[in-house]
């Protein structure tokens, strides 16, 4: 029965299928988008890669410059703070 499971009929009815249910018009864009996306994940999985690696050294690729300061949410003012702090010159809005 799966002996022949895939044959070119099966694959013509799937090509039909997908024409009707997407339309002619998306197709091109829809693979435009599958072929971007891929070749930006293979380019993450190259770059992790080589970041996983050690260069002949011995010691492991880590970045030298310093991770930023976070910001906590103590340090964020909102439009309407802002607003009703009284400015330097002692004068309420």
């Amino acid at each position: 029965m799966l002996r022949n499971g895939l044959e070119p009929w099966h694959l013509i009815v799937v090509a039909i299928v997908v024409i009707v249910l997407f339309g002619s018009k998306k197709l091109p864009e829809a693979a435009r988008g599958l072929g971007k996306s891929m070749r930006i994940l293979k380019s993450e999985a190259k770059a992790m890669k080589s970041d996983d690696a050690t260069p002949a050294g011995g010691t492991p690729n880590a970045s030298t410059t310093p991770a930023p300061e976070a910001i906590t949410p103590s340090d964020v003012v909102t439009a309407n703070e802002a607003q009703t702090q009284e400015p330097a010159t002692g004068s309420v809005k």
